[in-house]
């Protein structure tokens, strides 16, 4: 009778599509764990059959979930895009400012390494997060100092939860932190606070408002602050920066013109050596540092090669050094800090104030101060500030921050709306139902930043290749520089100077920066458009799909079927209404819903029924006034060798029109038949002829609809082809298939029935996810609008990142070999091997920005 009859988990448990759903089936509990394919290691899926119900056991180190599906077992690859999780103990997240290359990162992570009760440090380049657990609170305070000695600075990032940070007026030494704690810790809403004297910050946990918090630190004679997000003193310090770049600049244009001009040689010295102070001094800092912590990153390369041209005389040559690496640095951080900000920026979407009803007042309040319950009020033209339900006002509603969508939605009372959304016409009353870290949009930039954060295999490999490359060219530069004199090869001065450009030629700059900013760039395009890549391996995975299969029902088509048509035999109209009524009111799948609703519409009433039974992809069946009743599809019937020959031909002709038709009857005969049709989406027929001109060959429809149906749909949606009259288990095979024919998969569901089939696919697409936490959570990719719109671009900018990603690893390479050729024929100086390692960088940087940019 229906495409999915039978999967309900125990009524009306609602379902994800997600690969690894965590639902527990027979209850109504519906939670999500991450991704099965970012789960770093070989998993197993057990499936077996409960009744009706699918039921899925998925085996995890930590993880056990169960859901309901056929007895299929699948084993997923092995994967490495997760970061491994902290270990247990307090724990900081830090945004961290000046990092320039992946190599700052590794420094950081191995200098914070020697700090007492540090248990673990993980820094990440591409979004400048640093997530640091330690043993306890106080292993926190000189992390800040550490930083800024190895050439780095740091801020605070929000913490989740009740935690907030606030800044304390008034303390002049550290017994000051001690009362406010001792004071704090009495008060029954406070779980935790630690006070710091030398930064003038508290951070503290509880579950009052933040009232309550500033007025007792009042008490005792000091005040607090709620930190807000804005940047604070980091602009100043680059401008600063900058400024002594640009002198240190100037004093090499003197020296140099000075040396044509009668000058003594001794004056150009001079200013060389003050522009190597001024512009060397951080990296030569940062590079001690990171020796001791027995790193070999970029600025122990420089730092030497610059110290070994003043050692040699070569004075013009170091100054030229440092400050071509100066520049260098300044021009690869704004470069990469737009790609970073693509994702903060969604930050700012939100307002940070709200209007809150209080009483008969309306008064403004930060929204980290508004709880689960409040009323807010939104005014026309102005952007929702949290996630809530309308309890009063009819408006329109910009959702595109969310779903990408450019046109409103009609929105009335009862409708979700969100955080970030612009309300475009009617004033609002919305009862707030998230909290602001909570919000729909506030889990998208967590879940971007994460997926910003995982490795794609490219970017692992590239790493892996430069943390043996950059030892081995080092070994070798300093090998060149003593070998070939010793044994009669030339004089120390022109090894010496060979080896130091070898040095400078050791950075792997570009070539590590070449993977992950591309797939930032993407993830951020993609995010602003309405669709969550949950990770690099994903993008690319995308990037080399060939086919794609989708769900019918709620993907290609509305999902909301309705009664088109009736028939009845041997009872009236409304005794067969009544008696489909009865039968499928216990269903749970659209076209039931949709028999029900229309029996609901015309006002007939429903029989006493007992003893229903859904019978898998087949239909259900009640016992109503001591009768045994079925409502279901052809197959049913004919198992059950009822006499079909009065409505078979007129069963075909309706499928033949594309509509499903569900049967009611008893074992003995057929009392009459419902037809039940689908729309398709307007989106469809578009988004998948886009789709062929992407690149991918084959577009398949999955559906347990008859063939007639299908055909139906599928010629009016565009699909190469299509797969009819499946069980969910068919879907599994389904895309099997494709895979045996050399295809990479990905499937397209809304969230429903899908589970198997997407643990199957190569790649899991959910549709709907801004309605919808669990597909969120959990699938590989999410198309956050409710339509297939945005999966060509998608398609697309995978495609593209691709070709970016290899343009920029190539260039890297051969700008290398050909800096390596030029130095031992000598054409290569000191400085050109310094331009070739920044301008290098900066030019795969520029490169892979322009996925920020790209359209459709």
């Amino acid at each position: 009778m229906t495409e999915n009859e039978g999967e309900n988990c125990c009524s009306s448990s609602d379902k994800s599509n997600a690969k690894q759903e965590n639902s527990s089936c027979c209850s109504n509990n519906n939670n999500s764990v991450n991704s099965f394919k970012s789960i770093p290691i070989l998993i197993q899926e057990k499936t077996s059959c409960c009744s009706s119900n699918s039921s899925k056991e998925t085996v995890n180190e930590h993880e056990k979930t169960s859901c309901c599906s056929s007895n299929e077992q699948h084993t997923l690859e092995k994967t490495e895009t997760l970061t491994n999780p902290l270990p247990s103990g307090e724990k900081m997240a830090y945004r961290v400012h000046g990092m320039d290359c992946p190599a700052c990162a590794k420094t950081i992570e191995k200098g914070l390494s020697t700090l007492k009760d540090i248990a673990e440090v993980n820094v990440n380049y591409s979004t400048a997060k640093m997530q640091v657990a330690a043993s306890n609170s106080d292993a926190f305070i000189p992390i800040e100092s550490e930083i800024e000695k190895l050439g780095y600075s740091i801020e605070p990032l929000n913490q989740k939860g009740n935690i907030k940070t606030f800044n304390i007026e008034g303390m002049d030494c550290g017994s000051c932190a001690k009362s406010i704690e001792n004071h704090l810790n009495t008060l029954p809403s406070v779980k935790n606070v630690s006070v710091n004297f030398s930064t003038g910050k508290m951070k503290i946990e509880h579950s009052g408002s933040v009232e309550d918090i500033m007025t007792e630190v009042s008490k005792i004679g000091y005040k607090a602050l709620l930190q807000s997000n804005k940047k604070s003193i980091q602009t100043v310090k680059n401008k600063n920066e900058n400024g002594l770049v640009i002198l240190s600049g100037v004093l090499i244009a003197l020296g140099f013109i000075g040396s044509f001009n009668g000058i003594s040689t001794l004056m150009s010295v001079i200013l060389y050596a003050i522009a190597m102070v001024i512009s060397g001094y951080k990296p030569v800092k940062s590079a001690f540092y990171a020796l001791k912590s027995r790193s070999l990153d970029m600025n122990v390369l420089m730092s030497a090669a610059a110290i070994g041209a003043a050692l040699i005389g070569e004075w013009l040559e170091g100054a030229t050094v440092v400050w071509l690496f100066a520049i260098g640095n300044y021009l690869q951080t704004k470069s990469i800090e737009r790609t970073r900000n693509s994702i903060r920026n969604l930050m700012d979407l939100a307002p940070p104030e709200a209007w809150v009803q209080v009483g008969s007042e309306i008064i403004k309040k930060p929204v980290e101060e508004i709880t689960v319950g409040n009323i807010i009020i939104v005014k026309p033209g102005d952007k929702i500030p949290l996630d809530g339900v309308i309890i009063q006002g009819e408006s329109s509603v910009n959702q595109a921050p969310i779903t990408g969508e450019s046109i409103p939605v009609d929105k009335e009372i009862g409708d979700k709306v969100y955080a970030g959304t612009i309300n475009e016409h009617g004033s609002l009353e919305i009862k707030v139902t998230k909290l602001v870290e909570d919000t729909t949009i506030s889990k998208i930039i967590h879940l971007v930043e994460e997926a910003q954060e995982q490795k794609a295999p490219t970017e692992a490999f590239v790493d892996k290749f430069a943390s043996i490359y950059t030892p081995v060219v080092f070994i070798l530069a300093l090998a060149i520089m003593v070998l070939p004199p010793i044994f009669g090869f030339g004089t120390w001065g022109d090894w010496f100077y060979k080896g130091l450009e070898l040095l400078v030629v050791a950075c792997p700059c570009a070539l590590v920066i070449s993977t992950p900013v591309a797939i930032v760039s993407a993830i951020g395009n993609a995010a602003k458009n309405g669709v969550l890549i949950k990770g690099g391996t994903f993008l690319e995975k995308t990037g080399a799909i060939t086919a794609i299969a989708f769900d019918k029902t709620g993907t290609l088509t509305e999902g909301k079927p309705k009664v088109s048509e009736i028939k009845s035999l041997t009872v009236s109209e409304e005794e067969l209404l009544s008696i489909a009524f009865t039968l499928e009111d216990y269903s749970t799948h659209p076209i039931a819903k949709s028999i029900v609703g229309y029996a609901n519409e015309i006002g007939i009433q429903p029989k006493n029924g007992e003893m229903f039974k859904s019978i898998v992809g087949k239909g259900v069946q009640a016992t109503i006034e001591g009768n045994i009743f079925y409502a279901g599809n052809l197959k049913l019937f004919e198992e059950m060798n009822v006499s079909l020959e009065d409505v078979k031909k007129h069963v075909q002709d309706i499928q033949n029109k594309g509509k499903t038709v569900v049967i009611i009857g008893t074992q003995i005969q057929i009392i009459g038949i419902i037809a039940v049709s689908d729309t398709i989406r307007e989106t469809s027929a578009s988004a998948l002829k886009e789709l062929k001109l992407s690149g991918v060959n084959q577009t398949v429809m999955l559906t347990g609809d008859n063939k007639g149906t299908a055909n139906t749909i599928a010629s009016e949606a565009n699909v190469n082809r299509y797969f009819a009259e499946l069980l969910p288990e068919d879907k599994v095979d389904a895309i099997k298939k494709l895979q045996n024919e050399g295809h990479k998969v990905a499937m397209v569901g809304d969230g429903i029935n899908d589970a198997p089939a997407l643990a199957t696919a190569d790649l899991g697409i959910a549709m709907g996810g801004a309605g919808t936490d669990t597909a969120m959570e959990t699938a590989d990719i999410v198309l956050m609008a409710d339509n297939l719109d945005k999966l060509p671009h998608t398609m697309k900018l995978s495609r593209k990142a691709l070709t970016i990603i290899k343009q920029n690893i190539w260039f890297s390479i051969i700008i290398k070999v050909i800096a390596l050729v030029l130095i031992f024929p000598g054409l290569l100086t000191l400085w050109m091997a310094v331009l070739s390692d920044t301008g290098a960088a900066l030019i795969v940087i520029l490169n892979a920005i322009r996925l920020l940019k790209f359209k459709e």
